[in-house]
């Protein structure tokens, strides 16, 4: 080789080299891509203000890891799969993400699991909770520390499944729906209990009059307790438009499992009502829950944390704690770090399952309290069940 050709060559390589450094000396970069807008803003915006706070909590406030910036990246689905899709291949190919958080509807998450994969990036699914999304239609760059539908329907079924009870669902009709209603029916297996009949009806449904009527002639001349478990997501109240059908003049009752604090208020008209919840702030006792309570009070005039307020500082420890334990942005580190990976959260401790990156997580068995004091419905703690206490199943193929 020539002098000058080696100089040449010399400075290229002194060249890629700083701007290799350059670039890990840059912003860590995560994406968050959540239904903003749609039927389910209102979880949206819980779990994008749980985010948040979840990396500063775990930042202790700076913001920062490996000495990088943390940088936010957000995108509105609009609940839209095709929109999903293309905002996360978006957010991995234009905007340089290293890992992306989201989204909020089961819908969108399975459009979006392939990009992962396409990508090479790591997806922190949370809150979606279809059991697809780890099961199936799941691959190695995909984790979860959402509760999925598997974990939401065991502990239902601990709580509801008796021998001599008899259980109809009504559920909507997408991947939440479903796979809720199928994870369910394992669930009582072996409990006594008995699945009568499932009602499927589409996401934005108001009029429940129909579905009623077929739930409850599916259940009217059933011996024993008769139950319509409902699981469902979004603005409109099934719970109430069923009770003002009068099922307890057939020996009916209404359960489900936990919801938003503004859904709770609906729930006091269930006085004694039973289910299980995956949060509801006053059940927890760790630091991290005592902190986010404390400062989400602080901080938004005096209100409680929610739901996916939870879940969303969940996935935001969960994304530093990851990053500190790879000491890298490299996914294949990352993935390394992340199976099997502990980690602290409002809920208590979360791990990720190896086999198919799903968060193991207790779940709250509760029963409805009324206090005149409290605007919304109290899901006061029958039994905290802890991980070791669900058999959660490996529905993947890995």
């Amino acid at each position: 080789m020539t002098m000058s050709r080696f100089i040449a060559a010399a400075a290229m390589a002194t060249g890629l080299a700083f701007g290799a450094a350059a670039q890990d000396r840059g912003p860590i970069k995560i994406a968050h891509i959540y239904g903003k807008t749609g039927a389910f803003e209102a979880y949206a915006k819980q779990t994008q203000r749980g985010l948040m706070m979840g990396i500063e909590y775990a930042t202790q406030g700076k913001m920062e890891i490996l000495g990088r910036k943390i940088e936010v990246i957000e995108k509105d689905d609009q609940l839209k799969p095709e929109l999903g899709k293309s905002l996360l291949a978006e957010a991995y190919g234009d905007n340089g993400a290293h890992i992306a958080v989201g989204p909020t509807g089961s819908g969108v998450a399975l459009a979006m699991l392939p990009v992962a994969e396409e990508y090479k990036k790591i997806l922190l699914v949370e809150p979606a909770v279809a059991d697809s999304i780890t099961g199936d239609k799941w691959n190695r760059y995909v984790f979860r520390t959402g509760r999925n539908s598997s974990q939401d329907a065991i502990s239902n079924a601990v709580a509801l499944g008796k021998a001599g009870v008899n259980i109809a669902t009504l559920a909507q009709d997408y991947a939440f729906g479903k796979d809720g209603v199928a994870a369910f029916k394992d669930a009582l297996k072996g409990t006594g209990a008995n699945l009568v009949f499932e009602e499927y009806a589409p996401v934005n449904t108001s009029d429940f009059t129909a579905p009623a009527q077929r739930l409850f002639d599916a259940l009217k001349d059933k011996p024993g307790r008769k139950i319509i478990w409902v699981i469902w997501a979004g603005g409109t109240n099934p719970l109430g438009k069923l009770k003002d059908l009068d099922p307890a003049r057939l020996g009916i009752e209404i359960a489900t499992g936990g919801n938003i604090l503004p859904a709770l208020v609906s729930y006091k008209d269930f006085p004694g009502m039973e289910g299980a919840t995956y949060y509801y702030y006053e059940i927890p006792k760790n630091p991290v829950n005592d902190w986010l309570v404390a400062e989400h009070r602080k901080r938004f005039e005096g209100e409680p944390p929610d739901f996916f307020t939870a879940g969303g500082m969940s996935a935001g420890i969960a994304v530093v704690e990851a990053l500190k334990k790879a000491g890298s942005t490299d996914t294949e580190k990352l993935i390394a770090a992340m199976e099997g990976m502990e980690f602290a959260t409002p809920k208590g401790k979360m791990v990720f399952r190896k086999e198919d990156h799903q968060a193991l997580q207790s779940m709250y068995h509760f029963k409805i309290k009324v206090d005149p004091a409290v605007k919304w419905a109290v899901p006061e703690l029958i039994r905290e069940l802890r991980i070791e206490d669900m058999q959660i199943p490996i529905r993947n193929k890995r």
